[in-house]
């Protein structure tokens, strides 16, 4: 079964890292990435641009366009992984290795009930 898994973060939080810093999270995130990959797990994944620079669309058929992001939290969408596992806990398991990495941050799992790849998935 496919899987999301929506990384939430404070985006403050990541906008004060230095350049070294980033680099350096991103090099453990980068690791599990690898290894999923090589386990034929991974799917799409995508670290998305700051809510700065979203726009929500909002309405019915004439939809109004909005600055910023879609929701009214503390915390941002800021990545996502799809990841093909054999069972909810398998997912769970692979969300508290990105949660080990990067403790800050928050990891929410849903299962894809239809998945049209854009980009394939190992195995497929």
């Amino acid at each position: 079964m496919f899987y999301a898994i929506l990384a939430y973060h404070v985006e403050g939080a990541i906008t004060q890292l230095s350049p070294e810093e980033d680099a350096e999270l991103m090099k453990h995130l980068i690791n599990i990435n690898t290894r999923l990959e090589s386990e034929g797990k991974l799917g799409p994944a995508a670290r998305l641009d700051f809510t700065q620079s979203a726009v929500t669309v909002r309405g019915k058929s004439n939809a109004d366009v909005f600055d910023g992001p879609f929701a009214e939290t503390k915390e941002q969408l800021l990545g996502l992984y799809i990841l093909n596992c054999a069972s909810r806990d398998e997912a769970v398991a692979i969300a508290q290795e990105f949660k080990a990495v990067n403790p800050s941050a928050t990891y929410e799992i849903r299962p894809i009930s239809y998945f049209a790849p854009g980009v394939s998935l190992a195995g497929d």
